[in-house]
């Protein structure tokens, strides 16, 4: 349990059914998994490990966390599975089962382990799976048992008797791919990833199956996916344990050089009072004197080193996380669900981030498709318009169409234009039939429950929206065999006879369905990618197309997903002689694919069109905003998705991170590893080629380091461009040395998209940046695929959303809604980042002005060690007089608003330039502590030399001098961390002069008769308060030093605003200006932006689907009791564009005009 073997890698695995003892001799893993940073035995020397990298943190004991994930752990682990074990099912825990078990699994169960499906209750041996925590995607998917397997059906005592043997490959992350052999009855079969059942997905609509466990814990593709948990650290934390070791190495100079300073000063002036102050003693060895010179001035001196910093920066990153709980703003209503700051150390690098990689599918989008418009014979449904001529959709709503009183109508339908539903009911012939093409060509299956309700089980959600949108239009899919269609015409049950089914793949990108009606007409209904259907129209359509072209950009343009929809007329003698043909070629052993492609062309020609649909794969709220918002702010998005290349092309332009202005959308789409690199050899001569004059005619990157990108060569290359490439071509690009071309091309691009990738690849690509570009990264999404990403990136950020919880545990932060990444980075992230830093920079120059009095000190008294300060404001300096104002200033202060920090993105760019805290700004405060120490030591020592008091008493004695210099030493950097306050609140004001106070109080109770009767040896400064500040020359010296110490730093302060004022500064002064007077701005209309772009065929869908229908495979004998429901239906939300209009000023979009002239 507390460790784990290591064991040689596998070559392949040979699993044997019900025979544990067979399958222990090769020592497979048992079902357990441990995903949790720590267990009993390793938490102590792991975290001890990590708390001694932040060097010299001797607080480490108050800073421990134990980021047990234990509990959730054991609930995986602990869940029961029915196992076959001595011939019956018995319950066993998760972490009991063991390589080559037989499990049954139920309906709407999660799949314990990798499983060989060997049969189910549907025909054919066929179950349905959910994917979701693989690759994101909710649609369901098939699986199909081996024949021979199947026919054991649920008969125990033959499963029992199942003794065959798998020869497969060994564990790998490959979720798309499995190969191996079953050798059973002295045959062998051949297994496919068909034939596999991952773990992580979830039987849905299948009454039970059974499967022969493959893979188990760690070994399963879903465990092979998740990436390892890292200590994570910020920069600064980086850059803390550098300056501390040079604080350290400055301190071990100074106490040299007053070392060797003692040595000499013994040698030459120690001897002539020797005898004085040693009486009889031998002669004192000076080397020996300096030796433990040295070690006092160490021990005097060690206040420059931070020790207590690393407790301060823990107690701001705890507020910091507070401050991020509490905001209201990014509080989800919907859910109830707050934003969580699930780590305290890394809330700086939040203002920080240079890339962001997002998941598509639950985070930038809702993953509801929803039916919104539609072009039918030249006439486009779905815009309805005011008086004024606006969509009442982007103003008001307005009553949804649909047939009220139909039982079988969605109640979330929301279609707002009557007119369609006007041309139903008066029998337009041309909408009949194109709703009727919705009815008809589809891959849906439906099914009632016990209530009489249709539950549509849909492999692609864009083919829900479609038949739910006819099915609330009047025209009902009912049911379907093998052979036949039944559907609802307006009240009216129809059969259709099905002839053909020509089935979708990626090159056809369309489908088609034979089917001959009622009257006995054969028909041919198509549907697919715009682009395709339109090259097999008949030359009569020219018209209609031209009108129909022009609406599908116009939907292209708002982001919609389009789909031409289109019929034909078929003779009887041409189809039966074009239908022999079909059977011929499907059994021709030769040529059958070419055979068959070449068929379906023949009879998908002369086509008449009927319209095309628009369809909406619902961002959720916001997604655009914020994607401008966070572009404006120099942060580049990177959408790594497990959906198809079509969908999410079409998700970028939704989203705006893909326009047509743009100079060019590169694809990658090779094979091979050389085919990957040419074709991003020639994306890269594209790009360099069209920005060579930028270059003086050299090509820049022809001598660059191996994947070091020069920021001089991404600033010459001008104008938008978009890289997208496919999952296969990204594992040739990861795996070889391609990686170099495939870096310098993605982060010379606005847009890159990576398509079909696995939840390892998304890591790859995330340690890819973090590696070579050394920049900050954050990653998000909602999903278990995404926990790898998230894991690996800098920052991770998961999204409560529809997946489950997986990616929140395994986040740094989460939320609810992809909109609020807005508000973490520009104002919390960039507030944090800002805070911290000048908290940083005034607490090494408060320690440096502090400790380094005592080193010039050192020079005046034979450097003997002697403090200058009394022992007690030593010991209280840090910790009570200074310690709250710093607190106060790094937990509450900021430079702007937090909506001016969403309003200019701009402000975000310092700290990914690193520009408020740096080596260089250490330097600049370690000169400003030592100017200050300087001011600090010669100005009381020159006012203090030969000088009398009022009285005429010598004041220059050293407990009088130590007084005035403590008194000078509070009061100045008290005037200081004022004048670095930008935001003041009451906590401020009470803690800063409240320090003041504090220490006046305490000085003059520690220097009272009434302590130094009690403990004399304690408070030797008895009386020497009340005699020092009673003198009006002190004050005088107090006041100079203060003004001498403050002075040059108010000069530069106020010379650099006036004549090199940073955007902070500008936005700070019209936020001043506007406190006075709050102008009124206009906001500028917001207009629909048009493309010529059109949406590919998006369907996320998979070839085959055809195929199982035509053969009955999928046909269920009978219906199966209710289950949890899995129909897709659309719900009722507003476009983009209709976020925009609601939108008040705050948004980016509506940047006021007037606040940039004034600035």
């Amino acid at each position: 349990m507390f460790c784990s073997k290591k064991k040689s890698l596998e070559a392949e695995r040979i699993v044997k059914a019900n025979d544990r003892e067979y399958n222990e001799k090769f020592q497979y893993t048992d079902n357990r998994i441990h995903t949790s940073k720590y267990n009993i035995l390793t938490f102590l020397p792991i975290n001890l490990f990590e708390q001694f990298q932040r060097v010299a943190n001797a607080y480490f004991l108050f800073l421990l966390i134990l980021q047990f994930r234990h509990k959730s752990d054991n609930q995986v682990n602990n869940r029961q599975s029915e196992v076959l074990i001595d011939s019956k099912l018995q319950n066993e825990k998760w972490m009991n089962v063991k390589v080559g078990d037989i499990i049954k699994l139920e309906n709407n169960q999660f799949v314990a382990a990798d499983l060989l499906l060997l049969s189910s209750s549907e025909p054919y041996g066929l179950c349905y799976i959910e994917t979701a925590e693989l690759d994101g995607e909710t649609n369901l998917k098939v699986r199909h048992a081996l024949s021979v397997t199947s026919e054991l059906g649920a008969d125990i005592n033959r499963l029992a008797e199942f003794d065959g043997i798998v020869v497969c490959e060994a564990p790998n992350n490959k979720l798309d791919k499995f190969t191996g052999v079953l050798s059973w009855k002295e045959s062998k079969h051949s297994l496919s990833n068909e034939k596999i059942i991952l773990r992580g997905c979830v039987l849905r609509n299948t009454s039970w199956c059974f499967g022969m466990v493959i893979f188990a814990g760690p070994d399963t593709k879903l465990m092979q996916n998740s990436g390892k948990t890292n200590f994570k650290r910020t920069s600064i934390d980086r850059l803390m344990n550098t300056l501390v070791l040079w604080i350290f190495g400055f301190l071990i100079c100074l106490g040299i050089i007053l070392a060797i300073g003692n040595t000499i000063w013994e040698n030459e002036v120690g001897d002539q009072f020797r005898t004085f102050l040693f009486g009889n003693e031998g002669e004192k060895n000076s080397v020996f004197s300096g030796f433990l010179t040295f070690w006092s001035y160490i021990i005097i001196l060690n206040t420059v080193v931070p020790i207590s910093l690393y407790v301060s920066v823990e107690v701001i990153r705890l507020g910091h996380s507070y401050f991020i709980n509490w905001d209201r703003k990014m509080y989800y209503f919907g859910k109830a669900t707050p934003a969580e700051a699930r780590t305290t150390t890394l809330n700086e690098e939040l203002g920080q981030i240079e890339y962001i990689f997002s998941d598509k599918t639950g985070t930038l989008t809702q993953n509801i498709m929803t039916f919104k418009k539609c072009s039918i014979n030249g006439k486009i449904y779905g815009e309805v318009h005011d008086d004024q001529g606006q969509e009442i959709g982007m103003t008001k709503k307005k009553e949804a169409v649909g047939f009220s009183v139909d039982p079988q109508a969605d109640r979330t339908f929301q279609f707002l234009d009557h007119h369609l539903m006007e041309s139903i009911k008066l029998g337009d012939p041309k909408v009949h039939e194109f709703l009727r093409v919705l009815a008809l060509c589809h891959t849906v299956m439906s099914e009632e429950n016990s209530a009489g309700q249709l539950i549509y089980q849909v492999q692609s959600p864009d083919e829900g929206a479609l038949v739910t949108a006819a099915k609330n239009l009047g025209f009902i899919f009912k049911s379907r065999t093998p052979e036949t269609i039944t559907i609802e015409e307006l009240g009216t049950l129809a059969t259709y006879q099905l002839l053909a089914f020509l089935d979708f793949n990626n090159f056809r990108k369309r489908m088609s369905v034979i089917v001959r009606n009622p009257e006995g007409q054969i028909k041919l209904y198509s549907k697919g990618a715009d682009t395709i259907l339109f090259e097999r129209l008949h030359p009569s359509n020219e018209d209609l197309l031209t009108l129909t072209s022009d609406h599908l950009s116009e939907f292209a343009g708002e982001g919609l997903r389009t789909l031409a929809i289109a019929c034909r007329d078929l003779g009887d003698t041409y189809f039966r002689e074009w239908h022999k043909r079909l059977e011929d070629a499907n059994a021709a052993t030769d040529e059958k694919d070419e055979l068959i492609a070449g068929l379906y062309e023949e009879i998908e020609r002369d086509l008449m069109l009927l319209g095309a649909t628009a369809i909406e794969d619902k961002l959720q709220e916001g997604v655009t905003e914020t994607i401008t918002s966070l572009n404006l702010a120099n942060i580049k998005i990177w959408v790594l998705t497990g959906d198809k290349q079509e969908t999410a092309i079409n998700i970028g332009y939704a989203c705006n991170m893909l326009t047509d202005d743009m100079n060019e959308v590169f694809i990658i789409a090779g094979n091979t590893a050389t085919e990957v690199r040419e074709e991003l050899r020639k994306a890269k001569e594209n790009l360099f080629g069209q920005n060579r004059s930028f270059s003086n005619g050299h090509v820049v990157f022809e001598k660059k380091q191996p994947l070091e990108l020069d920021s001089v060569v991404e600033e010459t290359v001008t104008g938008d461009y978009a890289l997208i490439i496919n999952g296969h071509s990204l594992a040739h690009a990861l795996e070889s040395d391609v990686k170099n071309d495939l870096l310098e091309l993605a982060c010379m691009c606005k847009t890159v998209i990576c398509c079909r990738v696995t939840p390892l690849q998304k890591a790859q690509v995330v340690e890819l940046v973090k590696k070579h570009r050394n920049a900050v990264t954050l990653a998000i999404g909602d999903g278990a695929n995404d926990v790898s990403m998230i894991k690996s990136a800098h920052i991770g950020v998961g999204i409560s959303g529809q997946e489950g919880l997986q990616a929140v545990l395994a986040s740094d932060y989460s939320f609810a809604q992809f909109r609020y990444l807005q508000r973490l980075l520009l104002v919390h992230g960039r507030w944090s980042y800002f805070r911290m830093c000048k908290f940083l920079c005034y607490f090494f120059y408060k320690n440096f002005a502090f400790t380094l009095v005592h080193f010039w000190f050192g020079f005046f008294c034979g450097f003997s060690a002697q403090t200058v300060y009394d022992q007690w404001f030593i010991a209280l300096f840090n910790i009570v007089y200074t310690s709250l104002p710093v607190l106060a200033m790094g937990i509450f202060d900021q430079d702007v608003s937090d909506q001016n920090s969403m309003d200019y993105p701009q402000l975000y760019k310092p700290g990914q330039q690193n520009l408020l805290f740096n080596k260089c700004k250490f330097f600049i405060c370690v000169a400003h502590g030592i100017y200050t120490s300087l001011a600090l030591f010669f100005i009381p020592y020159g006012a203090f030399y030969n000088a009398a008091g009022e009285d005429g008493q010598y004041i220059a004695d050293y407990q009088s001098f130590a007084v005035t210099m403590a008194t000078s030493l509070v009061i100045v950097v008290s005037v200081q961390i004022a004048l670095d306050t930008s935001y003041w609140t009451v906590i401020n004001h009470v803690f800063i002069w409240g320090s003041i106070a504090t220490y006046f109080s305490i000085l003059f109770a520690m220097h009272s008769n009434g302590i130094f009767g009690i403990f004399p040896n304690q408070f030797p400064f008895v009386g020497i308060a009340w005699h020092s500040l009673n003198q009006k020359c002190i004050w005088l010296v107090v006041l100079l030093t203060t003004v001498a110490s403050v002075m040059p730093i108010v000069t530069f302060r106020f010379l650099r605003v006036d004549l090199f004022p940073t955007l902070s500064d500008q936005i700070r002064q019209w936020q001043k200006a506007q406190k006075k007077a709050r102008p009124l701005y206009s906001r500028k209309p917001q207009t629909r932006r048009s493309s010529s772009r059109r949406s590919g065929y998006a369907f996320a869908h998979q070839e085959g689907y055809g195929e199982l229908i035509t053969s009955g495979k999928n046909m269920r004998a009978k219906n199966l009791p209710p289950t949890s429901g899995l129909e897709k239906t659309p719900s009722n939300s507003t476009s983009w564009i209709e976020n925009l209009c609601k939108k008040a000023t705050d948004t980016v979009s509506s940047f006021s005009q007037d606040k940039t002239v004034k600035l």
